[in-house]
Order: C-alpha cells, then sequence, then structure tokens
C-alpha cells in the first residue's frame, strides 16, 4: 500500500524536472490522492464509493433494473451485486421483481437510503472542502471549468 510520502508529486530534487512537469503524472496522482482522502472518509461511516454513487443514480434517476443499474453507474455487474447485497442488507435499497418482467428485479431506494445519501454526500463535502482548502471559491469555479472543458475535448471522437 502506498503511504502519503509515496503519492507525493514532487520529491524536490529527487523528482527530474522533466516528470514535474508531466500534466498526467499532476493529475494521476492528485486523483490518487483524492481517492484515498475520499475512501478513508467513507470508511469512517462504514461506505464505500459505489454506496455513494448507487444511491446518488437511484436518488436522480428512479428506480432500475441491475443491468441498468451497471450501464448508468459504469459498475461491473459483478462488482455491482456485491455493492446491492450491501445496500439492501443495511436497508438502503429495495430488490422488488419487474412488473414488465419477472425475471429481473428492478432496485429503489429507500427513506432510509435517501437518509444515507444525505449523509454520504455530507462526508465528501467534507472530503472536498478539506482538498479544496488552499483555494478560494473563483479558484474553485475555475478549476472546475477548466477541468470539464479539458474531459470535454478529451471526450471528443478522433479526427
Amino acid at each position: 500500500m502506498e503511504t502519503g510520502d509515496d503519492l507525493r508529486f514532487d520529491r524536490g530534487e529527487q523528482t527530474p524536472p522533466r516528470l514535474r512537469g508531466q500534466l498526467s503524472r499532476l493529475v494521476g496522482m492528485t486523483a490518487v490522492q483524492l481517492r484515498r482522502v475520499a475512501n478513508e472518509a467513507l470508511g469512517d461511516v462504514g461506505a464505500r464509493k459505489d454506496h455513494f454513487v448507487v444511491l446518488a443514480t437511484l436518488a436522480e434517476f428512479g428506480p432500475a433494473s441491475q443491468s441498468t443499474l451497471s450501464t448508468w453507474t459504469r459498475i461491473y455487474s459483478s462488482d455491482l451485486v456485491s455493492v446491492l447485497n450491501d445496500l439492501a442488507s443495511a436497508g438502503f435499497v429495495e430488490r422488488s421483481p419487474d412488473p414488465v418482467d419477472k425475471r429481473r428485479n428492478v432496485i429503489t431506494v429507500t427513506d432510509d437510503g435517501h437518509a444515507r445519501l444525505d449523509e454520504l454526500g455530507r462526508v465528501l463535502d467534507g472530503v472536498n472542502e478539506h482538498v479544496m482548502a488552499p483555494l478560494d471559491a473563483g479558484e474553485r469555479a475555475q478549476l472546475f471549468a477548466l477541468l470539464e472543458r479539458i474531459n470535454a475535448r478529451l471526450n471528443e471522437p478522433e479526427q
């Protein structure tokens, strides 16, 4: 397992300038550290990132089959089963037969699931606040806008 020191982007003279100047390295290291902080914070309340992703998706888009939910969340079907088992055993989602196709289940977020989603949202808001503490409101908005532009560009078909 990597430690915080292993994840530092710049090790001063131990990091060649050519590496320090690579956007992919900086963004990648930042993503790894952000994921670590978020996972630790969610773990402190007995949750995982995929719990939040599934609950948020169901809350926003409504009930869905496991197959549809897998597509929407980009969680592999086999991994999604484990996530849904966790959420169902805690009473955060319900599985019920699809009225159109009895061979599949429809997943619905429960009232307790909505409350859990709110709790996890507050946890992740705290993570965001911690990570973005060095930036003022304008810089935060600018960072999001710039990252959205870069992601939109990378999502364009190759010409």
